[in-house]
């Protein structure tokens, strides 16, 4: 069995790096060449893809970090976690969710399902 801390650690500072080769890095040592992840909001196929999809989280975004809450539940080869993305400013949260992870014979993200418990009220308007 692999280290899934490590790799689920390595997701959220992947979601961090403002650097764009250290993203890459990240990214290329926590999901396959073949990944995919999908949430409300996203979409990506493939490094490039991820890479391109933090990338519009963090300019839509700017100061706001993705950080753990709670444990990592796993078995075989699945996990699920927790998330919130915080402003680093005001501390505050947005954004909640789960992801549903599923890990590669090679110890990387295979795929991520994410579904989100708190979001901001679209404005409609009024």
């Amino acid at each position: 069995m692999h280290d899934i801390s490590s790799v689920v650690n390595r997701y959220f500072d992947m979601w961090n790096e403002p650097d764009p080769d250290e993203r890459l890095r990240l990214i290329a040592q926590t999901w396959s060449d073949t990944a995919t992840y999908v949430d409300p909001m996203f979409a990506a196929d493939g490094q490039n893809g991820i890479n391109e999809m933090v990338s519009s989280l963090q300019e839509q975004y700017p100061g706001y970090q993705v950080r753990l809450t709670g444990e990592i539940d796993h078995h075989h080869d699945r996990a699920r976690f927790g998330w919130e993305i915080i402003d680093r400013h005001r501390v505050e949260s947005p954004f909640a969710g789960i992801d549903f992870a599923v890990i590669g014979s090679d110890g990387r993200l295979q795929s991520i399902s994410g579904f989100i418990d708190l979001a901001p009220a679209a404005n409609d308007g009024k």
